[in-house]
């Protein structure tokens, strides 16, 4: 495994994504490498129009190409949304895309989600699709999540979809290897080994229990599991 001093910087992230917006702006392409992404957008989407009302204030961290607003948007339009990505192009389409799906307004911000300088009490709802995987040590872990909280209105919600590793070294063996034979079925031996590729290159994700943990030490109320399949998981915080 790439140590982390060793793991991708920013800009060559931000460089991997700038060419990869068409396959982005298609769900059944742009999310095939995460397992049930289908479900789990659905899911996110029932939850939150429980919750959210026309006019509530949405950010969506590492938006790619829009697809996570877009799924809270189909329960509820006429959101504030508010898009944070490295990528420029990614930005642009997915401004195009939420503009067009009803919601009430789109602010688009180029940033590194560890330099967001957003105020207190600022979201009703923050999203966070496969973007955490690429904070580092545990410092910027815990500033990120003590950030989340801050930022969100009381009552507010955090909603996570990201790899999740096993801490128990064998039970990660296991479910790496499902992963694996999910990535063949897909496309065969060329995706796994380029999946894997990158990921060992660009992300360091943590376990879900260490995530969880995060939730309750930076001060959420109450949290829990939306979903878990393999080294995928969904899982929200309530301010």
């Amino acid at each position: 495994m790439t140590p982390l001093s060793q793991k991708s910087t920013t800009e060559e992230i931000r460089a991997r994504f700038d060419q990869e917006v068409e396959r982005f702006s298609r769900l059944e392409t742009g999310q095939q490498a995460t397992i049930d992404a289908p479900l789990v957008l659905e899911l996110v989407s029932q939850a939150t129009r429980r919750h959210l009302q026309p006019g509530n204030v949405v950010l969506d961290l590492g938006c790619g190409a829009g697809n996570f607003t877009l799924s809270v948007l189909r329960g509820t339009p006429g959101l504030h949304c508010h898009l944070v990505d490295l990528s420029q192009q990614m930005l642009q389409r997915a401004e195009a895309r939420v503009s067009a799906a009803g919601a009430a307004s789109v602010q688009p911000h180029q940033h590194d989600l560890r330099e967001l300088p957003f105020h207190a009490d600022s979201f009703d709802c923050i999203l966070a699709g496969a973007v955490l995987h690429h904070l580092r040590d545990d410092a910027e872990w815990q500033n990120a999540f003590v950030r989340f909280h801050r930022w969100l209105k009381p009552g507010g919600r955090l909603y996570v979809s990201d790899l999740a590793y096993f801490d128990v070294p064998d039970v990660q063996v296991v479910m790496w290897e499902r992963y694996g034979q999910y990535l063949d079925a897909l496309g065969g031996t060329e995706t796994r080994e380029k999946v894997f590729a990158y990921i060992d290159k660009e992300d360091s994700p943590r376990s879900l229990p260490y995530q969880l943990e995060l939730l309750r030490a930076s001060g959420f109320s109450r949290y829990d599991v939306l979903h878990r399949n393999s080294v995928f998981a969904c899982y929200f915080g309530l301010k």
